[in-house]
């Protein structure tokens, strides 16, 4: 497998481009090597500048639960393309996506679209400070919710692939609104509401998954839902990875657990920008031109990504897509287990997953929380890494990101990555643990 003009072409980025990408996990500096220039998808696989074919479990990072032009998705952005790209005035389009949204997550009665995860983090932030009248948040550590200023406080996804516990740029002032505490951690959420006055909101990915893939333990969010209701906060769940990808109503179905604001993006895009934030009538309301809270932006509700969010979602609708998705992420999760014991390495590393996401982290620690996730042998990580690219199995480029099953991937692709798998696990256990 040669990628030479994929280093080229990472020369030249680098020439106009700060570090060469426009997100910095791209860059693959955690792994080593050279960032794969993607050229064309289809389905399950992808195609980099040098001809070389790869099965793709990052999936744009989350959004192509149908995986890379999908028939569907393609077909509607055709026909719109014919119609206009962008109007800046209100469409049916933003309509019927809204609908469908309200229809399948169970705390939303309204919702406003963005551009951007991190337009809806922001903006649900905003407008929960607005709503209460305070101004403190609560969040956990190594969750990310995009880089808004006042939530890059002991953050996830490149941060902790760095080792940054927080960035350059952002005023001592803007972070001392926000507390972190260790994610599953009740007690700890508990005593900030005791010590701290003017907590307008805890927000939180269910299930992180910028820190690796951390799930909740059994009472953790129902205890969270109790407790802000009673100390009058808001509870934010940012869905923008689980939304629509654990169940059709994402988390909230899924634990049973509603929250007051909802965030989402990545498949309600279909693979476009998008962002959304959503919740209870008297909360969105607040929001302008009802409310005082402002919000806006002139690409919100994009006729491009709202046809490619509403076939996503049409499809997600049909039964048995999420039973799919479940079994064969269960057989890929079982399938690198059995790989590692024959390597006899299982008992130096934790698995995680949940209905089509999964990690492996390296590290014999049970991961509940952001400092167990750290406890990680990111060199081990990254040579496993390179070695599944090397056989065409194109994994996140850091420790901390989570591989995504599609609709597209099938028996043969999971099990060509599982037999892959064990040469991997077996150079790493070569290098690392023997």
């Amino acid at each position: 497998m040669t990628h030479r003009r994929c280093a080229e072409l990472f020369e030249q980025a680098k020439k106009y481009i700060p570090g060469g990408v426009n997100s910095p996990v791209r860059a693959f500096k955690s792994v080593g090597g050279v960032p794969r220039f993607i050229e064309r998808a289809s389905g399950s696989r992808m195609w980099d500048a040098d001809g070389n074919e790869y099965i793709d479990y990052v999936c744009s990072w989350g959004p192509l639960i149908l995986g890379h032009a999908h028939p569907a998705v393609v077909s509607a952005l055709k026909a719109q393309l014919e119609k206009g790209t962008s109007y800046g005035a209100p469409t049916e389009l933003e309509v019927r996506l809204a609908k469908m949204i309200v229809e399948m997550v169970p705390s939303v009665e309204k919702v406003r679209m963005v551009n951007s995860g991190t337009e809806a983090t922001m903006s649900a932030i905003r407008l929960a400070r607005g709503y209460t009248g305070k101004s403190v948040v609560v969040k956990f550590e190594g969750g990310y919710h995009g880089h808004v200023d006042s939530l890059l406080v002991k953050a996830g996804s490149g941060l902790t692939t760095f080792g940054v516990p927080t960035s350059p740029g952002v005023p001592e002032d803007f972070a001392r609104h926000t507390v972190t505490v260790p994610f599953n951690d009740i007690d700890a959420v508990k005593r900030v509401f005791d010590e701290v006055e003017g907590v307008c909101a805890v927000i939180l990915e269910p299930v992180m998954a910028n820190a690796g893939l951390i799930l909740p333990e059994p009472g953790f969010l129902e205890n969270l839902r109790e407790l802000t209701a009673d100390r009058g906060a808001l509870l934010i769940f940012d869905e923008v990875i689980t939304g629509f990808r654990l169940s059709p109503g994402g988390a909230q179905e899924y634990f049973r657990v509603e929250p007051d604001l909802s965030c989402f993006g990545k498949i309600i895009g279909g693979g476009l920008p998008v962002g959304a934030f959503g919740g209870r009538r008297e909360i969105m309301d607040y929001l302008a031109p009802e409310g005082p809270v402002y919000q806006a932006g002139t690409l919100s509700g994009n006729p491009l990504a709202m046809v490619a969010g509403i076939e996503t979602l049409k499809e997600l609708r049909k039964p048995g897509v999420y039973e799919s998705l479940r079994k064969k992420t269960e057989k890929l999760t079982e399938g690198l287990k059995e790989s590692a014991r024959k390597a006899g390495i299982e008992h130096r590393l934790c698995f995680k997953s949940i209905e089509s996401m999964s990690v492996v982290f390296f590290t014999d620690r049970d991961v509940k929380n952001y400092s167990d996730a750290l406890t990680s042998n990111t060199s081990a990580y990254a040579l496993f890494f390179q070695k599944m690219l090397e056989q065409g199995i194109y994994l996140a480029p850091s420790q901390f990101e989570v591989a995504f099953v599609s609709t597209a991937h099938t028996e043969e692709d999971i099990e060509k990555t599982v037999e892959a798998s064990e040469l991997a696990f077996e150079e790493v256990a070569r290098a690392f643990y023997r």
